[in-house]
């Protein structure tokens, strides 16, 4: 019973995506959750949901995106090609409410500077239009942790999964204290920030993703959901539980949030 709470199956890396489908549920997985973060790859989000019958869409705009700019420093660029409007794109994800299960990606990304106040602006409409939907959010944070869970918590919004939780260890705990979820990356087989927030955090709250096609278990080869038994395993081990124990826990934490 395993799940990928967060991917990104348009991007053109993934062009043997029917493979890439069928690798995954010869894996056991039972539940994809590609994420949008612009118009054009929400409306590929809500084709691949209709087209394969283990994938799921989030909706979201990408916090750069918002704000008319792409991501080009770090490690994994992302050059915005048309701007986003964030009203017209919040109105298109509650016209297709029925076809999703969650809001995101969204959040607040720091990363370059001088867009702070902007970005707060979309991401405190982006919560309320969630709260409006009763959809989870998956919420991007690099960079802006404290701001982000302040503005979670200021907003009263319950349903919450915070994709690749970076935040130092007392962010972690108030976030968790919150009753927050954190979604862990499979690359915590060799990150030990993400080793040691599963130990910091009660089992009950953790889900498990690939953020697909980044983030590999394996070092310079492309990420894939079917890489997810390998969080999985890592998570077991970390908690003491088994495989299956950790995997039945997990998708239980799906079915209560979603």
């Amino acid at each position: 019973m395993l799940l990928d709470i967060h991917c990104h199956l348009d991007n053109a890396q993934f062009n043997d995506l029917g493979s890439v489908i069928d690798r995954a549920k010869k894996a056991g997985v039972k539940l994809i959750l590609t994420n949008g973060v612009d118009h054009k790859t929400n409306v590929i989000a809500l084709k691949l949901a209709k087209k394969y019958n283990i994938v799921k869409a989030a909706l979201g705009v990408y916090p750069l995106f918002g704000v008319d700019i792409g991501l080009r420093e770090g490690s994994y660029p992302m050059d915005k090609i048309v701007p986003v409007d964030v009203d017209n794109e919040l109105k298109f994800i509650s016209e297709n409410k029925e076809k999703i299960i969650a809001v995101g990606e969204v959040g607040l990304d720091y990363t370059v500077k001088g867009y702070d106040d902007k970005q707060k602006g979309n991401f405190e409409k982006i919560i309320e239009t969630a709260k409006k939907l009763k959809k989870p959010l998956i919420v991007h944070s690099r960079k802006a942790e404290k701001d982000v869970v302040e503005m979670l918590e200021s907003s009263g919004v319950k349903k919450v999964v915070l994709h690749c939780f970076s935040g130092n260890f007392g962010l972690v705990k108030k976030a968790a204290s919150l009753g927050y979820y954190f979604s862990i990356p499979t690359n915590i087989v060799h990150s030990e920030h993400f080793q040691k927030l599963v130990k910091e955090v009660n089992i009950n709250q953790l889900l498990t993703e690939t953020d697909a096609p980044y983030l590999s278990p394996f070092k310079g080869k492309r990420n894939e959901p079917a890489n997810v038994i390998e969080g999985v395993k890592k998570i077991a081990s970390i908690k003491g539980f088994t495989v299956e124990e950790t995997s039945k826990n997990i998708w239980m934490n799906y079915q209560r949030l979603f």
